[in-house]
């Protein structure tokens, strides 16, 4: 098989590989449609993440699906779960399988990801798909679980007032999400204008974040917004946050910094009473985004701007980190 393999900074080789051998109560899946993420980004421009580094080559990719070779779902379509905890530790146990420590992912320290023709994948692991959503939208379930999870840390209500600071991929879904789930408006802060555009596309109305402040105050009468999500990794994009936020609101962090800290306006929050919310990834809600992406209640072709085939990885990763499109998919 064909394989696309991390070796350091900006080095991504596609080479010849064996294929693997799935163990028991694993199937061997070929891979569709892999896409490609911000923390991918982060490995590929700046060989790791916060305090976690690329010690040895990796295949990259966590949002991808495929079709099942052998196994449970043998001929059948699938969604693949890149986060195989141990099911064992108490977060497991309490349902919370997110935050187990012992989690192995995809793309990340010795498990090699979905950039590769063929991978062995955990049966309760994969989800079957229905034949009428492309492959590209399979690759984008990941992604909008992870805004979906987001939105339940967030408790929102019917009829809130949202901001999303942030619009990549993630944040899109997220403006989509909150609106399906009965917000009455959203925000939306972005630097870059075609993510803007997007946003607005897709029913937000949208600022550059340096706009964003007076515009928002005069949208709320002054009021700031019941709940905020950041999902831009920076300082910036929390500071928004937090100065849209009304008394009382919650802040829901879901951006990866490139560094292993994050500041924000402390006595702004204080003064607010502003509950913080950290996004750990997704929990155990592949069978929701598929129920969404099955009845068209949310848009996920329309992320895709970009596609290149596996021996084009290189120029695909280089393109996704200039972000001047939305999502970068590579097929195989």
């Amino acid at each position: 098989m064909r394989a696309a393999r991390l070796h350091g900074v900006g080095d991504i080789r596609v080479a010849e590989e064996d294929d693997p051998e799935p163990p028991d109560g694993h199937s061997l899946v070929r891979v569709t449609s892999v896409g490609l993420c911000g923390s991918d980004l982060h490995w590929f421009a700046e060989g790791g993440i916060g305090e976690t580094v690329l010690d040895r080559p990796v295949v990259p990719g966590h949002e991808f699906g495929g079709v099942a070779l052998t196994g449970r779902y043998a001929g059948q379509r699938v969604a693949v779960d890149p986060a195989i905890p141990c099911g064992h530790c108490e977060q497991c146990v309490r349902g919370d399988r997110n935050l187990c420590p012992r989690v192995r992912f995809a793309g990340h320290g010795t498990l090699d990801g979905g950039l590769r023709q063929l991978l062995a994948w955990p049966d309760e692991q994969l989800f079957p798909v229905p034949d009428h959503i492309s492959d590209d939208c399979v690759a984008l379930l990941e992604p909008m679980g992870v805004a979906l999870h987001s939105l339940d840390l967030g408790h929102l209500r019917v009829g809130a007032d949202v901001l999303v600071a942030g619009v990549g991929p993630i944040g899109l879904l997220a403006v989509q999400l909150a609106l399906h789930a009965g917000a009455r408006r959203v925000f939306a802060t972005e630097p870059l204008p075609h993510r803007r555009a997007a946003a607005a596309a897709f029913g937000a109305t949208a600022w550059a974040p340096d706009e964003a402040e007076p515009a928002l105050a005069d949208a709320t009468s002054g009021r700031g917004v019941d709940l905020a999500f950041e999902f831009a990794g920076t300082d910036e994009a929390i500071a928004t946050a937090v100065a849209a936020a009304r008394p009382g609101a919650r802040v829901v962090l879901g951006g990866i910094p490139s560094t292993n800290l994050s500041a924000f306006p402390a006595s702004v929050a204080r003064r607010k009473g502003l509950t913080f919310v950290m996004v750990r990834r997704m929990n155990e809600i592949y069978p929701r985004t598929i129920a969404l992406a099955t009845a068209g209640q949310v848009e996920l072709d329309a992320l895709v701007t970009h596609r290149f085939g596996l021996e084009d990885s290189a120029t695909a990763f280089r393109t996704a980190v200039e972000r001047g499109g939305l999502k970068t998919i590579i097929a195989l």
